[in-house]
């Protein structure tokens, strides 16, 4: 029964270890989950902010390329007059298809006195059109630079114009500068900087859009087709100098990350906005978790392969083991039912030599007693018959309690006090009352105190004083330490063995005997 109780434990707590890892593992890789999740969101969401900051610097840079060419022309324009601008206006327009520039150069001479122009280049109709008709949007800038800027729209295409003017010394007027085909913008933009998952566009400080992937928005207020307002534009009041939310694209429809930040220039002051899609982050998170996800069951999937082989073995090993281990406990069992048949066979003749001795001892002293006193001979004889009434039947485990016990020494003394009368005193303490139900070896304690009598002189002078207390955890017999000068050997050690004989039965404390002082002190162990 040990041993299957031992295999069903033993069981248990493997399947218990197996389901314990299988927990930690998945709250492992739940944990791991969420951190990788929650750094490649992170991680992504950085990508987007560099991303952003590249687009804008890209943006930033082509503007101020515009207005580098813008001051070229004025510095040939303040230099030579009209006189050599043809010549240099067709070289740069010449030089700016082959470096995909994107501003092209033109001029318009107007005559005080004929009140015409007389004089164009091919783009001027863009910005003669702006001063007959008026169809066109003007861009307000406070900026350090001189020239103007307006939209203006020719057939399907919306044309950024920038320009300034000459007085010449007739009061002539020199109309000149450069016109850029929004189309043409944001197209330069994307070939400029492709970076994927993300747009730019950018709109001027009133909302006009300049750029757009959207052609249909070129031109339109920007707080009429997005939902950003004018509060998301107090980009300077941040920490970051920019603005950063999640929001809806009004070009994908899709949850996008906008970043807005202002872009100013000397002849330009707007905001440029990158929406960078999200869509694509989630995704790139989604498959961080998928496989985070097939690595656990992998995982599982091997720990669970390996105990269910650790499983079948480790059966395989108890099955072998609780059989080898059944054969060696019968062969114990049936060891240890010897060994106890042997011990209460021993136990026995023990026991069947105690009435004997006992009676054999008594009998001495009467004796003894009648030479000295035949009173007390028959007060001892009358005694001698009612303590052999505790011996007639003796217990079967040769254990008795020690109120028992108590009872029995107390008229075992009363019959040594006929005998020794005051050459032997006798004193009983119970400091513990609970011990009175504890149980220790039959006949114990006259086994003691006679040998107690045996051992040491008892005189007048030299009475024999002999002590009984009763413990918490045990029985003491003192007597006073006075031994005979010539022992009797014979017989002497029977009591003490026949203690030890029942106490190692029990499986408990020997018999502890000791000298301390004058005192010859014997402890007997109390068993439950």
């Amino acid at each position: 029964m040990n041993i299957n109780f031992k295999h069903i434990v033993s069981q248990k707590s493997i399947y218990i270890a197996v389901l314990s890892t299988c927990l930690i593992a998945a709250a492992a890789f739940a944990v791991l989950s969420v951190l990788i999740t929650h750094d490649s969101r992170k991680n992504n969401e950085e990508f987007a902010r560099k991303t952003f900051f590249r687009k804008y610097e890209t943006i930033e840079k082509e503007f101020r390329n515009i207005e580098d060419y813008q001051y070229l022309l004025k510095a040939l324009i303040q230099k030579d007059g009209l006189k050599n601008y043809k010549e240099y206006s067709s070289v740069l327009n010449d030089l700016n298809k082959k470096r995909n520039l994107l501003p092209y150069s033109w001029y318009s001479y107007y005559s005080h006195t004929s009140g015409e122009f007389v004089s164009s280049s091919p783009l001027s109709y863009l910005f003669r059109k702006k001063e007959k008709e008026g169809k066109y949007i003007k861009i307000e800038n406070k900026g350090s630079g001189h020239f103007s800027d307006f939209l203006t729209t020719r057939k399907d295409s919306v044309y950024w114009v920038s320009y300034d003017s000459l007085a010449l010394p007739n009061k002539d007027l020199l109309y000149y500068g450069s016109a850029v085909s929004l189309d043409d913008l944001h197209e330069y933009f994307i070939n400029i900087d492709k970076t994927p998952n993300n747009y730019a566009y950018i709109f001027t400080k009133e909302g006009v859009c300049i750029t757009h992937p959207e052609k249909k928005y070129l031109g339109r207020n920007i707080f009429e087709f997005t939902n950003i307002t004018p509060k998301d534009t107090l980009a300077r009041q941040t920490k970051t100098g920019y603005t950063e939310e999640s929001t809806v694209s009004e070009y994908l429809d899709v949850d996008v990350t906008r970043f807005i930040k202002p872009l100013k220039t000397d002849n330009f002051e707007g905001y440029a906005v990158v929406n960078h899609v999200n869509f694509l982050i989630d995704e790139s998170v989604n498959k961080t978790k998928t496989y985070t996800v097939y690595i656990f069951l992998a995982a599982l999937f091997l720990i669970v392969t390996v105990f269910i082989l650790f499983q079948r073995s480790t059966a395989l090993a108890y099955r072998e083991k609780e059989k080898i281990q059944s054969e060696k406990n019968l062969l114990l069992v049936e060891n240890e039912k010897m060994h106890k048949a042997e011990a209460l066979n021993q136990l026995q003749q023990l026991k069947n030599n105690i009435n004997p001795h006992f009676l054999f001892n008594s009998l001495n002293s009467l004796y003894m007693l009648i030479g000295i006193n035949k009173e007390n001979a028959q007060k001892f004889t009358m005694n001698l018959s009612r303590i052999y009434r505790y011996l007639i039947v003796p217990p079967g485990e040769n254990i008795v309690s020690v109120a028992q016990e108590i009872s029995f020494i107390r008229q075992y003394m009363d019959l040594l006090k006929s005998r020794f009368n005051e050459e032997l005193t006798f004193d009983l303490i119970i400091h513990n009352p609970q011990s009175l139900e504890k149980r220790i070896p039959y006949l114990s304690l006259q086994m003691i105190v006679e040998n107690a009598i045996k051992h040491n002189i008892a005189t007048i002078d030299h009475p024999l004083n002999i002590i009984i207390t009763v413990e918490h955890d045990g029985v003491s017999i003192k007597n006073t330490w006075q031994p005979k000068t010539e022992e009797n050997v014979q017989g002497e050690k029977f009591g003490i063995d026949y203690l030890n004989q029942v106490y190692n039965y029990f499986k408990n404390n020997s018999v502890n005997i000791s000298v301390d002082g004058e005192y010859f002190i014997c402890f007997l162990p109390l068993l439950e």
